[in-house]
Protein backbone atom coordinates (compact mmCIF):
# COMPACT_ATOMS: atom_id res chain seq x y z
CA UNK A 1 0.00 0.00 0.00
CA UNK A 2 1.14 3.51 -0.70
CA UNK A 3 -0.22 6.89 0.28
CA UNK A 4 -1.13 9.78 -2.01
CA UNK A 5 -1.29 13.22 -0.45
CA UNK A 6 -1.28 16.55 -2.27
CA UNK A 7 -3.49 19.60 -2.74
CA UNK A 8 -5.73 18.67 0.20
CA UNK A 9 -6.56 15.22 -1.22
CA UNK A 10 -5.30 12.06 0.47
CA UNK A 11 -5.79 8.39 -0.40
CA UNK A 12 -4.29 5.01 0.39
CA UNK A 13 -3.64 2.96 -2.72
CA UNK A 14 -4.26 -0.77 -2.31
CA UNK A 15 -1.40 -3.11 -3.19
CA UNK A 16 -0.84 -3.20 -6.95
CA UNK A 17 -2.55 0.14 -7.61
CA UNK A 18 -0.94 3.16 -9.27
CA UNK A 19 -1.96 6.76 -8.76
CA UNK A 20 -1.16 10.43 -8.39
CA UNK A 21 -2.64 13.73 -7.24
CA UNK A 22 -1.55 16.63 -9.43
CA UNK A 23 -2.46 19.94 -11.04
CA UNK A 24 -2.00 20.60 -14.73
CA UNK A 25 0.13 23.59 -15.73
CA UNK A 26 -2.25 26.47 -16.47
CA UNK A 27 -2.11 28.35 -19.72
CA UNK A 28 -2.23 32.15 -19.83
CA UNK A 29 -5.30 33.40 -17.98
CA UNK A 30 -6.34 29.86 -16.93
CA UNK A 31 -6.82 28.33 -13.52
CA UNK A 32 -6.26 24.66 -12.86
CA UNK A 33 -7.46 22.51 -9.99
CA UNK A 34 -6.30 19.21 -8.49
CA UNK A 35 -6.94 15.85 -10.12
CA UNK A 36 -6.51 12.43 -8.54
CA UNK A 37 -6.03 9.38 -10.73
CA UNK A 38 -5.88 5.85 -9.35
CA UNK A 39 -6.03 2.49 -11.10
CA UNK A 40 -5.38 -1.15 -10.40
CA UNK A 41 -3.03 -1.22 -13.40
CA UNK A 42 0.01 0.85 -14.38
CA UNK A 43 -1.03 4.33 -15.48
CA UNK A 44 0.65 5.84 -18.53
CA UNK A 45 2.35 9.16 -17.85
CA UNK A 46 0.37 10.90 -20.60
CA UNK A 47 -3.36 10.74 -19.87
CA UNK A 48 -6.37 13.02 -19.93
CA UNK A 49 -8.24 14.31 -16.90
CA UNK A 50 -10.89 11.60 -17.29
CA UNK A 51 -8.50 8.80 -18.20
CA UNK A 52 -8.07 9.10 -21.97
CA UNK A 53 -4.84 7.30 -22.74
CA UNK A 54 -5.29 4.95 -19.75
CA UNK A 55 -8.68 3.28 -20.10
CA UNK A 56 -7.93 2.16 -23.68
CA UNK A 57 -5.26 -0.21 -22.35
CA UNK A 58 -7.25 -1.36 -19.31
CA UNK A 59 -8.07 -5.07 -19.15
CA UNK A 60 -11.41 -6.61 -18.15
CA UNK A 61 -10.33 -6.65 -14.49
CA UNK A 62 -9.36 -2.98 -14.56
CA UNK A 63 -10.63 -0.11 -12.44
CA UNK A 64 -9.79 3.53 -13.17
CA UNK A 65 -10.80 6.35 -10.80
CA UNK A 66 -10.59 10.07 -11.57
CA UNK A 67 -11.44 12.69 -8.98
CA UNK A 68 -11.46 16.02 -10.82
CA UNK A 69 -11.86 19.28 -8.92
CA UNK A 70 -13.80 22.15 -10.46
CA UNK A 71 -13.42 25.82 -9.54
CA UNK A 72 -14.84 27.43 -6.41
CA UNK A 73 -17.59 29.08 -8.48
CA UNK A 74 -19.06 25.57 -8.99
CA UNK A 75 -19.56 24.69 -5.33
CA UNK A 76 -22.92 26.46 -4.97
CA UNK A 77 -24.38 25.31 -8.32
CA UNK A 78 -27.14 22.70 -8.53
CA UNK A 79 -24.87 20.25 -10.41
CA UNK A 80 -22.56 19.99 -7.38
CA UNK A 81 -25.30 20.11 -4.70
CA UNK A 82 -24.87 16.48 -3.57
CA UNK A 83 -22.49 15.80 -0.70
CA UNK A 84 -19.67 13.25 -0.89
CA UNK A 85 -19.03 10.06 -2.80
CA UNK A 86 -22.25 8.22 -1.80
CA UNK A 87 -20.57 4.90 -1.05
CA UNK A 88 -20.64 2.00 -1.55
CA UNK A 89 -20.64 1.88 -5.32
CA UNK A 90 -22.76 -0.92 -6.72
CA UNK A 91 -22.93 -2.76 -10.04
CA UNK A 92 -26.16 -0.89 -10.86
CA UNK A 93 -24.27 2.43 -10.86
CA UNK A 94 -22.19 1.40 -13.88
CA UNK A 95 -23.41 1.72 -17.44
CA UNK A 96 -21.67 1.57 -20.84
CA UNK A 97 -23.51 4.82 -21.69
CA UNK A 98 -21.79 6.42 -18.68
CA UNK A 99 -18.42 6.44 -20.44
CA UNK A 100 -16.84 9.58 -21.85
CA UNK A 101 -15.91 7.44 -24.86
CA UNK A 102 -17.54 4.04 -25.35
CA UNK A 103 -15.08 1.13 -25.24
CA UNK A 104 -16.56 -2.31 -25.73
CA UNK A 105 -17.11 -4.21 -22.48
CA UNK A 106 -16.39 -1.23 -20.22
CA UNK A 107 -18.84 0.74 -18.09
CA UNK A 108 -18.66 4.07 -16.32
CA UNK A 109 -20.08 5.96 -13.38
CA UNK A 110 -20.03 9.71 -12.81
CA UNK A 111 -21.08 11.75 -9.78
CA UNK A 112 -20.83 15.49 -9.22
CA UNK A 113 -20.61 16.49 -5.56
CA UNK A 114 -19.12 18.88 -3.02
CA UNK A 115 -16.92 18.17 -0.04
CA UNK A 116 -15.09 20.50 2.34
CA UNK A 117 -16.21 23.55 0.36
CA UNK A 118 -14.82 22.13 -2.90
CA UNK A 119 -16.59 20.92 -6.08
CA UNK A 120 -15.65 17.57 -7.66
CA UNK A 121 -16.55 15.12 -10.38
CA UNK A 122 -15.93 11.47 -9.55
CA UNK A 123 -15.52 9.37 -12.69
CA UNK A 124 -14.97 5.61 -12.42
CA UNK A 125 -14.42 3.20 -15.32
CA UNK A 126 -14.55 -0.57 -14.93
CA UNK A 127 -13.16 -2.99 -17.49
CA UNK A 128 -16.08 -5.43 -17.56
CA UNK A 129 -19.83 -4.96 -17.25
CA UNK A 130 -20.11 -8.67 -16.48
CA UNK A 131 -17.79 -8.29 -13.50
CA UNK A 132 -19.30 -5.00 -12.29
CA UNK A 133 -20.04 -6.16 -8.74
CA UNK A 134 -16.45 -7.16 -7.95
CA UNK A 135 -14.97 -4.13 -9.72
CA UNK A 136 -17.39 -1.73 -7.99
CA UNK A 137 -16.22 -3.21 -4.67
CA UNK A 138 -12.58 -2.53 -5.63
CA UNK A 139 -13.41 1.08 -6.49
CA UNK A 140 -15.33 1.45 -3.21
CA UNK A 141 -12.33 0.15 -1.27
CA UNK A 142 -10.13 2.84 -2.75
CA UNK A 143 -12.71 5.61 -2.31
CA UNK A 144 -13.23 4.71 1.35
CA UNK A 145 -9.60 5.70 1.90
CA UNK A 146 -9.94 9.13 0.26
CA UNK A 147 -10.15 12.23 2.40
CA UNK A 148 -10.65 15.75 1.13
CA UNK A 149 -9.55 18.72 3.17
CA UNK A 150 -10.48 22.35 2.78
CA UNK A 151 -9.24 24.46 -0.10
CA UNK A 152 -5.43 24.21 -0.17
CA UNK A 153 -3.53 27.46 0.20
Amino acid sequence: MSRLAAHGIEATLPSGWDGAVFCRTPGPGESTYPIMHAANFALPSDRGDYGAGAVESMGSGGVFVALVEHGPQSVSTPLFAKRGFALPLAARHFNPAGLQRVIRGQAGYQRFFNEAGRAFCLYVVIGSVGNARRLANLATGLLESVSIGGVPS
